[in-house]
């Protein structure tokens, strides 16, 4: 009896300590538990800090954001969190050697007014001197604006009594002579290149009128007259087209628009000899695709997806989008850091021999020569990148090594560029006038917008006065004539 006793207790025993055991499992367990969930969330957060650090990093040195973008103190801007140069020792202003700069003296036939001086005694006996006009006599010159008048023409159909019947006759209305509207035509291109070119709102432009030149205009009337120049800009906006669209090099671009709102999408196609702007209702490749024309020619660009209908040996990637890529993966840390730091090495040196190349340093063989292993470790690390496995990098170098054929277009072919700059550039007034304007208000508006910028790029680029060539085609619309030429020499189309 006793051993069973001692055996019970003892089982008894047991039977608590496996349930404390368990219940210390248990614990166990749920703690295991709450410390996974807490290492999962822990891992979410720190992914989430590292991709906010990132956004929060991003200026127009390494992601595609605007220079304008780049506020006071940023770090693409040298600021306070910014690299900062080390300061000049020198004194601001032109420098000891300095050529300096003056303003040229304008041709006497330029000069609309002479006043001569002279001098009234003689310095060494005190007698009266004559007048006596010297040839070589120091000049000063002013410009100046005088009577900035508006001019106006008025017509008159008179009325005249019959001396022989009584019978009064008015002269009839003749379309031809008499004008349809109450502004001229180099007023009309005055007031269209003021809002298309300078991008002053109506109600400035109107104000600017009124204070300048006396007139007083309704915004009505302006935006008729913008209107009227719209048209009569119509046949150059289409030749800028043709030109660009069979352009052996042409770059492109595109940047938001707003039409009362409504987001739509901007284009940019611009050769050397041209600049054609286009807005469209949306970016996708099937509306755009209409723009660009025939496949004829190197297309330069970025890596834009909407474009991958052009042929990829016949196009160019810009390598500044890839250097703000790479900037970003170099800021990161880790493994991404390595790679985006080696990846910005191999874009030096490829600017490098470029720059080398233009300031003909380099032969076009020589820059082949040079750029050849520079183009095998740059595809390496690409590849290596891509099959790394690392977020937010190995697909964009996947992305790279599948535009493989347009890295290197520029290597090869004379006339191209390694970056789209040009295409930039052209759509940066465009960008500034969306900010001020905040885009337009109808379908009217935005090809006014259109051809009025086409206008004006393509005739600077074909060193052209804008103005006398607006006066021009205004005139010829309004009298039902042939338009002038905008590219090549003066003349008909």
């Amino acid at each position: 009896m006793f051993l069973e006793s001692a055996l019970a207790e003892r089982d008894a025993k047991l039977a608590k300590r496996d349930a404390k055991l368990a219940e210390q499992d248990a614990k166990l367990a749920e703690q295991h538990a709450k410390l996974t969930e807490q290492d999962a969330k822990l891992a979410a957060l720190t992914k989430q800090v590292a991709e906010l650090t990132e956004v929060l990093g991003r200026n127009s040195k390494n992601s595609h954001l605007p220079p304008s973008s780049d506020g006071p103190g940023s770090s693409a801007s040298g600021g306070a969190t910014g690299h900062r140069r080390r300061k000049s020792e020198r004194k601001r202003g032109g420098q000891k050697g300095h050529r300096g700069s003056y303003r040229a003296l304008l041709p006497p036939d330029r000069v609309d007014t002479f006043v001569d001086l002279f001098p009234e005694v003689c310095l060494g006996c005190a007698c009266p001197l004559p007048r006596v006009v010297d040839v070589a006599a120091c000049r000063y010159q002013q410009l100046e604006l005088r009577e900035h008048r508006p001019h106006v023409t008025e017509w008159r159909r008179h009325e005249v009594e019959c001396e022989r019947c009584g019978a009064s006759t008015q002269a009839a209305y003749d379309s031809a002579k008499i004008p349809s509207s109450a502004f001229g035509p180099c007023l009309t291109a005055v007031v269209a290149m003021l809002t298309g070119a300078y991008h002053l709102s109506r109600r400035k432009t109107r104000q600017l009128l009124l204070e300048l030149f006396g007139i007083s205009v309704s915004l009505g009337a302006i935006s008729a007259m913008e209107q009227r120049a719209s048209e009569a800009l119509k046949s150059a906006h289409a030749e800028a087209l043709r030109e660009v669209q069979y352009a052996g090099i042409k770059h492109t671009d595109a940047t938001s628009w707003t039409r009362s709102g409504k987001l739509m999408s901007l284009w940019t196609l611009a050769s050397v000899a041209a600049t054609v702007y286009q807005i469209f209702v949306d970016g996708c490749r099937d509306t755009i695709q209409p723009l660009f024309g025939p496949r004829v020619g190197i297309l330069v660009s970025d890596r834009a997806t909407v474009v991958s209908f052009w042929v990829m040996t016949l196009r160019q990637v810009c390598h500044a989008h890839l250097l703000r890529k790479f900037v970003a993966f170099a800021e990161r840390d880790g493994k991404a850091g390595a790679i985006g730091r080696e990846l910005l090495e191999c874009t030096a040196l490829i600017f490098e021999y470029w720059h080398g190349f233009k300031d003909g340093l380099l032969t076009r063989q020589e820059l082949q020569f040079w750029l050849r292993p520079v183009q095998r470790d740059f595809e390496r690390l690409l590849s290596r990148g891509e099959k790394a496995n690392i977020e937010r990098l190995s697909g964009s170098c996947a992305d790279m090594l599948a535009h493989r054929d347009a890295l290197w277009t520029f290597v090869t072919h004379d006339g191209v560029e390694p970056t789209n700059n040009h295409a930039e550039l052209e759509l940066r007034d465009f960008v500034m006038w969306r900010k001020r304007s905040f885009g337009s208000q109808s379908e009217r508006g935005e090809r006014v917008a259109e051809r009025m910028m086409t206008a004006v790029r393509t005739a600077r680029k074909q060193s052209k006065s804008v103005l006398d060539f607006m006066v021009s085609s205004i005139t010829a619309y309004l009298a039902g004539t042939t338009a002038p030429r905008l590219l090549g020499a003066d003349g008909a189309l």
